[in-house]
């Protein structure tokens, strides 16, 4: 659950997130400077329509063939190869291979929770292809 809030000059932007029982103000975070590289790198890597669509799928049902895949996403065989190939080899995604086949599953659980928390913390305000999010 996200909550916003604004200082009485408006200048700061604060937010709290509740997460299992615990709040985490942002004040708390430290900032060290390879947090934020992770960070960056991760989103970098889900910054995808096609990625963001395999991690839903993945997430749902454990572990899913390329043939799989391709049928729910509804991809072209070469662009999900591709993605698919890319985020296995970025760690968020294991492999293995039986027979003719190979299966493709969540290896980085933490993408799961970035997605949720993504796909959860806008939905009264919709944010458009193109525009700045400003609060």
């Amino acid at each position: 659950m996200f909550m916003y809030w604004f200082d009485d000059n408006h200048a700061n932007f604060n937010s709290i997130v509740k997460m299992n029982e615990a709040i985490f103000e942002w004040k708390d975070i430290e900032e060290d400077q390879s947090r934020f590289e992770e960070a960056a790198y991760l989103l970098r890597a889900l910054g995808n329509e096609t990625r963001l669509r395999v991690i839903v799928q993945l997430s749902r049902a454990g572990e899913m063939s390329v043939s799989e895949l391709l049928e729910k996403t509804g991809c072209e065989q070469s662009l999900l190869s591709h993605h698919l190939t890319d985020m296995r080899a970025k760690g968020l995604l294991a492999s293995r291979r039986s027979g003719k086949n190979n299966f493709y599953s969540i290896h980085d659980k933490r993408i799961v929770n970035v997605l949720k928390c993504l796909l959860k913390c806008g939905p009264e305000r919709p944010l458009q292809v193109g525009s700045e999010l400003f609060y």
